[in-house]
């Protein structure tokens, strides 16, 4: 998502030519006799002031001895809910259905049957699918109604924000996976989801997508890392871009069984953790429907229809259990190379998307959530009447809304607690400090009672020293109102940090143009305190980044002017996308553009705070300038691994400075740097310099006609090997001869790295023990324009 002007990232309208929404879009035993499943000791909590615990889950399960299946939905709302089940996923009417019961205290509907029953009765000896449709005030159950009949109706909205519609079936929120998206290959009608006087009469249930139930999985997902998050090094990346262009990787490329077969090579890189776009289930069955266009595609898949369900579309083995069995067993894949999984999840709006026009406000898609309860899982205007919006793309999820929030909560146990993942990007995460349902909008960091706060008191949030619990990564912004929080989420929480990023792009891309102080970047390259450091957190906090994946790639950062979106298929087109990236082409030199993309590379290695790259980052990749690459399913947007030979030089450059990072915690410090010294060596444990050797006072840092700046770090304050690294960076387009500070007493000067292009080659970054000695205090060192050397001292 894009932050600097609190923009998201521009979709394309969300339904076009009556398509779905791109790019997304009582019998047997009684309740008490299913299985009680807890979630990291938690047991079900719904939707009622007094947080009443239920003693069964939400979602379908069967029973100990599975001889039993129950259902249970939530609805507060609805006066009928009716359980539908199928032999097959697609193309069939259901086999049986049946009319379950409310529990008016809980608000949940149930039914439990018999596996017997369902078996012999109903002839389903496979998978079980099911899905529900749902009546209430604006829709009213009328025993004469049939599939695609009007009886009962009265809107399609109502005055308190109903939006019941029986003619669409709907999926289970709590399906832990679902049969196939909306639009696929075999349906391309968007139309059978939606209400609204056009299609409310349109039966969805054969074509519709269903829950599966799922019995319990025994996958292991091996042993979770430990790592402080401080000490990490953030890949984040496609599953599916990760291996589809990947000739190497024989069978199941663009997969989770693909991506397993990356962890080793990315382990070899100094990759610690990698951080997945979202995997929970989104609409992108049709993205290959016509491998020439972009229509209907979604690629990076920021529209989730479920919160439980791996994304079958990225599983090798796509039968019902395949994507949940996979994904555990990718995920053993990297704990086996010591490398922790994140996933990007989107919690902050659905698929479901929003009013299919401005003027409309009853023409909306009903697949989920919206069609059992849409007041409850949706923040809606004043008027009850339409979505309210801070993402873009279709309104907010009700994050205020205890039912709401319980879901999200337990739906980031079942990924953490069952599938084994280690942490977690919140996309627009400022939606879930809202503290108000419905008619507006207002983020509050300190409100016990928002999802950011109780995710945080829920999740086991895993220690500033490292241990077991969660890693927990904020994207600090969403669209509008006061949802540009970089620096204010509550206590404990990490964030990307934007300004970090803007910081060294403006200083990199726009002198002259954007005024920055060699102020400005040592707060960054110290680990951004202004932002992190009056409520407790520390430097790890701030993830520290030049690009996402929402944006231009590392090489494109220096080597485009402005973006490019409009091109042909497989480069474009795409629409939206940042206007003001802080970009430039180096003047069109491809070796200035390289050492620039060095320097980005370097500000994240040698900066306090957890760094973060792209996947492709690594070897230079390229977009050709597109910057909104949302909907590009194409070989042009998948990581290509045939190198040129400076592609080659640039991933041995990322290799080798992300192994001097990791070999160093001088550069990876658990507090903010102090300028003082502490162990009485008569050396600083931190201090900022001018070329010329003297102290940067504050007139110097200040400046910022000053383009210049070096820092030398206590190494012996942190049971560092060297005595002391000295990095400086000279950021005018001439040379700049620095005179180099005091080593520490007996020692000397040795380079690590330059930057600059005379150096280009395998061992810019020089191997431990092969550093060239450029001598002692008060020796010159001359940093070629526009770049940046590391020292350390021994």
């Amino acid at each position: 998502m894009k932050s600097a002007t609190g923009n998201r990232r521009s979709w394309r309208a969300l339904l076009t030519a009556g398509l779905f929404a791109t790019p997304f879009l009582s019998c047997g035993p009684t309740p008490e006799e299913a299985e009680v499943r807890t979630l990291d000791g938690v047991q079900e909590t719904v939707g009622t002031t007094q947080q009443e615990a239920i003693s069964w889950t939400l979602g379908a399960q069967y029973n100990a001895t599975k001889s039993h299946i129950t259902f249970n939905v939530y609805s507060s709302r609805a006066t009928r809910i009716e359980l539908y089940l199928y032999q097959t996923p697609y193309g069939a009417e259901e086999v049986a259905k049946y009319a379950l019961t409310k529990n008016e205290t809980t608000k949940v509907w149930t039914l439990t049957l018999p596996v017997s029953t369902i078996q012999n009765t109903h002839k389903i000896t496979g998978p079980v699918y099911y899905g529900y449709r749902a009546w209430g005030p604006n829709w009213t159950y009328n025993s004469g109604w049939t599939k695609g009949s009007s009886l009962g109706f009265v809107a399609d909205v109502d005055a308190n924000g109903n939006r019941f519609n029986p003619n669409k079936l709907l999926v289970d929120p709590y399906a832990l996976e679902i049969s196939h998206d909306p639009t696929n290959a075999n349906n391309t009608d968007g139309t059978l989801f939606a209400s609204g006087p056009s299609h409310r009469l349109k039966d969805s249930g054969a074509k519709a997508p269903k829950g599966i139930v799922l019995a319990p999985d025994t996958t292991s997902y091996g042993t979770k890392p430990t790592r402080a998050l401080k000490d990490d090094i953030i890949y984040e990346v496609h599953v599916r871009g990760l291996t589809q262009g990947d000739s190497s990787i024989t069978s199941c490329r663009g997969t989770y069984a693909g991506a397993a077969k990356k962890a080793a090579s990315l382990a070899a890189l100094g990759v610690t953790a990698v951080e997945f776009l979202p995997v929970q289930e989104t609409d992108n069955d049709d993205n290959d429907v016509n491998a020439t266009s972009t229509e209907g595609d979604n690629y990076w898949g920021y529209m989730t229809l479920n919160f439980f369900a791996p994304d079958r579309r990225y599983a090798c083995d796509k039968s019902a259990g395949g994507p949940t069995k996979e994904f555990k067993a990718m995920v053993k894949a990297f704990h086996d190379n010591g490398i922790k999984v994140f996933i990007d999840v989107v919690y902050n709006h659905t698929g479901e998307g929003g009013a299919w026009s401005s003027t409309d406000k009853n023409t909306y898609n009903l697949i989920s959530f919206r069609g059992l309860d849409n007041p409850t899982y949706y923040s809606l205007t004043s008027d009850m009447q339409n979505s309210w919006d801070n993402t873009g793309v279709g309104g907010n999820f009700n994050t205020r809304n205890e039912t709401a929030r319980n879901l999200i909560l337990h739906s980031l146990k079942y990924w953490k607690d069952e599938l084994g993942v280690d942490g977690f990007r919140f996309d627009l995460a400022s939606v879930l400090g809202n503290t108000c349902e419905h008619g507006c909008f207002n983020y509050d960091k300190t409100n016990a009672e928002t999802a950011l706060n109780k995710i945080w008191s829920n999740l086991s949030p895993r220690p500033a020293g490292g241990g077991t619990g969660a890693d927990l990564i904020a994207e600090p912004w969403a669209i509008g109102g006061n949802s540009y929080q970089v620096g204010n989420f509550p206590s404990g929480w990490s964030e990307w940090n934007g300004k970090y990023r803007d910081t060294f792009r403006k200083d990199q891309n726009q002198m002259g143009v954007e005024a920055v102080t060699p102020g400005d970047l040592a707060t960054r390259f110290a680990g951004s305190s202004d932002l992190y450091g009056d409520d407790g957190r520390k430097p790890y906090n701030s993830i520290n980044f030049m690009v996402a994946h929402d944006g231009m790639t590392l090489k494109d950062l220096y080597s485009c002017n402005s973006k490019n979106n409009g091109q042909p298929w497989p480069y474009g087109p795409s629409d939206g996308g940042e206007d003001n990236n802080h970009s430039w082409d180096q003047g069109g030199v491809a070796a200035d553009q390289r050492k620039a993309a060095r320097n980005g590379l370097a500000f994240l290695m040698l900066s306090a705070g957890t760094p973060m790259f792209t996947g492709g980052d690594e070897f230079l990749r390229t977009q050709y300038c597109n910057n909104n690459v949302y909907n590009l399913d194409s070989s042009a947007n998948w990581l290509n691994y045939s190198l040129s030979t400076e592609q080659a030089y640039f991933k041995t450059f990322t290799q080798r400075l992300i192994a001097f990072r990791k070999a160093h915690p001088a550069l990876r410090p658990a507090n903010f740097f102090s300028g003082v010294d502490n162990n009485n060596n008569v050396m600083e444990q931190m201090r900022w310099f001018q070329p010329s050797g003297a102290v940067a006072d504050s007139a110097y840092m200040g400046n910022s006609g000053n383009h210049a700046l070096a820092f030398r770090i206590d190494g012996t304050e942190f049971g560092d090997p060297a005595a002391a690294i000295y990095v400086a960076y000279n950021g005018w387009q001439d040379p700049v001869a620095f005179s180099l500070p005091w080593p520490f007493a007996g020692k000397r000067w040795y380079r690590v790295t330059d930057t600059c292009n005379w150096a280009e080659g395998t061992n810019q970054v020089a191997s431990p023990g092969t550093e060239a000695d450029v001598g002692g205090e008060g020796n010159n060192y001359t940093v070629c324009g526009r770049g940046l050397i590391v020292l350390i001292a021994k």
